[in-house]
């Protein structure tokens, strides 16, 4: 009979094991992520048949800003993964239950997961959101003379962390769905996602000569290829007062680096804010609106109007360096 309880370190080998089966191309990244929480063990649930774990779901605790713009403590699911010949058995099921009683113990307002798959959860009461996305042809590149030309665009190093963490929380002060992130998420997790062939492109005042390097920073943009042909900018920060020029120059820089890397076409997940979208034609060419549906929610201590309105939110985003 199975057996399902919360994880111990005597497992650590096995549950590696299981998610290098479930999902081979992604286990490393799992399993790094997973080994970078402390309390990971508490807040990871297997089912054990025959002796191993054959089936897992972790989560943990992040700060997410509301619809009202104030972080609340959210239950994010993610690490999910059953054997493959261990499905079809109500594993994940029982989980999402002692999960669900774990989470709302610790004082999570809401559950937050991604998902390829939404009928495993819908029935446990997790319910699909949408996102706004935005696709087409990479554009050409921008002529000289553009209106763009006060500000220098160029790789961000680990030196200018500091500067981008700035500016991240200053871009993301109010805004609904974001991670308050941590100086340990900028250490651990940033670097996992946007690590290479992704890139984080910084925005700075030009010097004499339209030469960057010394300027206040402006904003940053990231770009990581998705495809043989296919890029995504995955996240994107302007300062206040600036941010006309500041997207033009970064949507444009990330435009050549996707091309640069091969790609034709190019897909953005971005607030529909106003500079934001006067920039967009420096990135795409010609652009088809869509929605993406892989978030589900699950109210939890938090009702399920106010989980609705801060995943519905005007211009609310969950980026994708902050993903579990």
């Amino acid at each position: 009979m199975p057996r399902y309880r919360t994880a111990t370190p005597a497992d650590e080998r096995a549950l590696h094991a299981l998610w290098a089966a479930a999902f081979p191309d992604s286990a490393g990244t799992v399993a790094l992520l997973w080994g970078r929480d402390p309390g990971r063990h508490a807040r990871t649930f297997v089912a054990e048949d025959g002796g191993r774990p054959v089936s897992v779901l972790h989560y943990q605790p992040r700060p997410i800003r509301s619809a009202t713009g104030g972080p609340q403590r959210v239950g994010c699911l993610g690490s999910v993964a059953t054997h493959p010949d261990a499905r079809g058995r109500g594993h994940v099921r029982r989980l999402l239950a002692a999960a669900t009683e774990a989470m709302t113990a610790d004082a999570c307002a809401w559950s937050l997961l991604f998902t390829g798959t939404p009928d495993v959860y819908r029935g446990a009461g997790w319910q699909p959101f949408t996102a706004p996305v935005l696709s087409g042809p990479l554009a050409a590149p921008a002529p000289r003379g553009d209106g763009a030309g006060a500000v220098a665009v160029r790789r961000a190093g680990q030196a200018d962390v500091p500067a981008l963490r700035a500016l991240r929380d200053a871009y993301d002060a109010a805004r609904p769905l974001t991670t308050v992130r941590s100086p340990e998420d900028w250490r651990r997790r940033i670097p996992v996602w946007y690590g290479a062939p992704a890139a984080i492109l910084l925005a700075e005042e030009a010097g004499d000569g339209g030469e960057g390097g010394e300027g206040a920073p402006l904003g940053f943009v990231v770009v990581r290829p998705t495809g043989p042909a296919e890029a995504a900018v995955e996240e994107i920060a302007l300062a206040r007062g600036r941010e006309p020029e500041t997207a033009r120059a970064l949507l444009s820089a990330a435009a050549g680096r996707a091309r640069a890397a091969g790609a034709t076409t190019a897909t953005a997940r971005l607030p529909a804010e106003p500079a934001v979208v006067a920039a967009l034609p420096r990135l795409l060419d010609g652009v088809t609106a869509g929605t993406t549906a892989y978030g589900m929610a699950r109210p939890l201590l938090a009702s399920a109007a106010e989980v609705t309105a801060t995943v519905t939110a005007p211009g609310a985003v969950h980026w994708y360096g902050d993903s579990f």
